[in-house]
């Protein structure tokens, strides 16, 4: 079973920073994708950043909201994904999930888990 633990959320002014952590624990394969999603009340969660393990998982991607201010990144050994976030605005604000794409084989159709989710509000 997948656990995903993030932290590194809270509360930052308006072009502050911010850094989030999400380490995975359980049965993680050799090919998969980890990242970020956010949620606003509202609006359907969306996609911030994903980075593959291996090429064979696909590409970095990003928002275009969020590029050229976020920076995802990752540790393998550590089963740890990062998100760097700079230049915050209000918009910014929101649950941010980590999530784990899960390839048992290449190809085929990952499982998918989330984390709890962690709390960024940005103030104006």
């Amino acid at each position: 079973q997948v656990q995903l633990v993030e932290s590194g959320g809270g509360l930052v002014q308006a072009g502050g920073s911010l850094r989030l952590s999400c380490t995975a624990t359980g049965t993680i394969y050799a090919v998969n994708v980890m990242g970020w999603y956010r949620e606003v009340p509202g609006k359907q969660r969306e996609l911030v950043a994903t980075s593959p393990s291996v090429v064979e998982a696909g590409i970095t991607k990003y928002s275009d909201s969020v590029k050229g201010r976020f920076a995802i990144s990752r540790d393998n050994a550590k089963r740890t994904v990062y998100l760097q976030m700079n230049d915050l605005n209000s918009e910014d604000t929101g649950v941010y999930y980590c999530v784990l794409e899960n390839y048992p084989r290449v190809p085929g159709t990952p499982s998918i888990d989330w984390g709890q989710g962690t709390q960024v509000t940005v103030s104006s």
